[in-house]
C-alpha cells in the first residue's frame, strides 16, 4: 500500500526534476527546449496541486475540522507558486533568461520550504487522519485528469 506521504512526495521529486530540466535549459540559451521543458513542469505542478486542492485537502478539512490550518497555508502558497509561474512563463516568452533564473531561484526557495511543510507535517498528519481511505485517496489522486 502506497500512503499518502509516499505517493505526494514522489510527486514532489518528479516535478523538482522537470525544474532542473527547465532551468538547465535556460541557463544554456537552449530556448529550443527551454519552453516544452518549462511547460512540462508547470502542467506537473498545476497537476500536483489539483491533486491536493480538489481531494487531499477537502478530505483532511472534513475529518480534522481544520479549514483555517495548513490547508489554508498550502493554498496560500500554491497561489504565490501559480504567480511566479506566470512570470517565468512570460520570461521564457521574451528570451529573458535573466529574469527566468530569478524567479526560478524564487520559486526555488518557495518550492522547497512548501514541500517541507507538506512532506513533514501535512501529509504524515493526512496518513493518520486518513488512513483507513489513504489507498482510495491514492487512487482517486493517480486518476485525476491532468
Amino acid at each position: 500500500m502506497t500512503d499518502i506521504s509516499q505517493f505526494l512526495g514522489a510527486d514532489h521529486t518528479h516535478c523538482d526534476d522537470l525544474f532542473v530540466a527547465a532551468e538547465n535549459a535556460v541557463a544554456s540559451a537552449d530556448w529550443q527546449n527551454a519552453l516544452p521543458h518549462f511547460q512540462a513542469f508547470e502542467v506537473a505542478t498545476l497537476h500536483h496541486f489539483m491533486r491536493e486542492e480538489a481531494l487531499l485537502f477537502p478530505a483532511f478539512e472534513a475529518r480534522t475540522g481544520m479549514s483555517h490550518g495548513p490547508t489554508a497555508v498550502m493554498r496560500g502558497e500554491h497561489d504565490e507558486v501559480r504567480e511566479t509561474l506566470q512570470g517565468m512563463g512570460q520570461a521564457l516568452t521574451e528570451h529573458d533568461a535573466e529574469a527566468y533564473l530569478g524567479l526560478a531561484e524564487t520559486l526555488l526557495m518557495l518550492l522547497r520550504q512548501h514541500n517541507l511543510k507538506e512532506e513533514q507535517v501535512l501529509y504524515p498528519m493526512a496518513d493518520r487522519v486518513l488512513a483507513d481511505t489513504a489507498s482510495e485517496m491514492v487512487r482517486q489522486m493517480e486518476a485525476l485528469p491532468a
